[in-house]
């Protein structure tokens, strides 16, 4: 497993105010800063050079997800004084400002990043991009290209870790058919209630596979995870089946734990730990994970009586 070093610098001491982040050898720098600080991060020399720059927040229209605008500037921080004041950008409530330390991206890297950075953001899907439009790639010689698809790796990297999960790829199960993907996870089923619901964890996420039936009609007490399923029907990943009373899943969907896919299918709150179990048997969820750590500890401790 190859390590890498993020190197994550907190300017005020405070985690919740201006940081900055790097990577060694990498030429890139990000500044993250929230809006209440923008007067803050305008005193930088930093935001005040060519880059490109995301706005994150909450999406009004979803409260559950992200909302997202990615865009460039010759000079960032006069854009984000201009966001600032556009009402139809009201929903962002923290910045990120991607430079050069070198000062070597021109005015056509930074379109360049801002076109991939969208398609990226549409392609995983994991926040509401309100960029009305998704420009082209600008014309660059192939060497340009290939430094910049580098630069954009090391984004795709960081990004998350500074808390901006939108360029984030889904888990992807695998499509041959077995329902298993390369992970270390076996195939879990849940069949509450009528249902008949597949599952596998990939990356750390809870993965409820394409074809599962959910329960249609929730459970009176039901108080977990339901706005999740809501907006689920929303999106169209859950549709009423061709069985009464049930809604098939459209695509994969990734769930923050057993329990939250376990309650979307379920349609009433569940403990998704012991409810999911491994294909076949009657070993849970909570008995595959046990195992796993068990055997690491016993793994570890026979190394260390060695």
């Amino acid at each position: 497993m190859n390590g890498k070093t993020i190197r994550i610098h907190l300017v005020n001491g405070s985690p919740s105010e201006i940081l900055t982040a790097e990577i060694i050898n990498w030429t890139g720098k990000i500044v993250v800063a929230p809006r209440s600080m923008l007067a803050e991060l305008a005193s930088r020399e930093e935001v005040k050079r060519t880059g490109v720059y995301v706005l994150l927040g909450p999406d009004p229209e979803n409260p559950i997800r992200d909302a997202v605008y990615i865009g460039e500037g010759d000079n960032v921080i006069t854009r984000l004084t201009a966001h600032d004041k556009d009402e139809s950008k009201d929903f962002w409530i923290r910045c990120a400002v991607v430079i050069s330390k070198d000062q070597n991206i021109t005015k056509s890297h930074g379109r360049y990043l801002e076109s991939r950075l969208i398609g990226l953001a549409h392609v995983a899907g994991r926040a509401t991009v309100h960029n009305g439009t998704a420009p082209p790639a600008p014309p660059l010689p192939e060497s340009d290209i290939a430094d910049m698809e580098y630069f954009l790796s090391q984004l795709t990297m960081v990004f998350p870790v500074l808390g901006f999960q939108f360029l984030q790829a889904r888990p992807v199960i695998d499509g041959s058919g077995t329902g298993q993907a390369k992970t270390e996870s076996p195939l879990f089923t849940l069949t509450v209630a009528g249902t008949d619901a597949k599952a596998q964890e990939i990356a750390g996420e809870f993965i409820v596979m394409k074809g599962s039936t959910a329960r249609m009609k929730g459970i009176q007490s039901w108080t977990s995870y339901r706005s999740q399923r809501d907006q689920l029907v929303q999106d169209g990943k859950l549709v009423p089946s061709d069985q009464t009373d049930y809604y098939v899943f459209t695509d994969d969907v990734a769930f923050s734990s057993p329990s939250a896919g376990g309650a979307v299918v379920n349609a009433g709150n569940i403990n998704g730990r012991t409810a999911w179990k491994v294909a076949g048997t009657n070993k849970t969820y909570q008995d595959w994970h046990e195992e796993r750590l068990q055997l690491q500890l016993n793994s570890h401790s026979y190394v260390g009586d060695e």
